[in-house]
């Protein structure tokens, strides 16, 4: 195998390793976001249970 060829291939497998490894950084982040509406969501709902507690004891 002559060094070019050898060049050639090393390059290939780096750049292709290099694609996989974005589709595994989107995943996360698209996990991350998924995960942080959900806890958003979570804090106002809780924050609207409390206030609804809070005035139905002012009664």
């Amino acid at each position: 195998m002559n060094k070019t060829n050898y060049i050639n291939q090393l390059v290939a497998v780096l750049f292709s390793s290099t694609l996989s490894g974005c589709n595994v950084i989107e995943g996360i982040f698209k996990a991350g976001m998924g995960f942080g509406i959900f806890i958003v969501l979570a804090v106002i709902a809780l924050l609207v249970f409390i206030f609804v507690r809070i005035n139905r004891g002012r009664k």
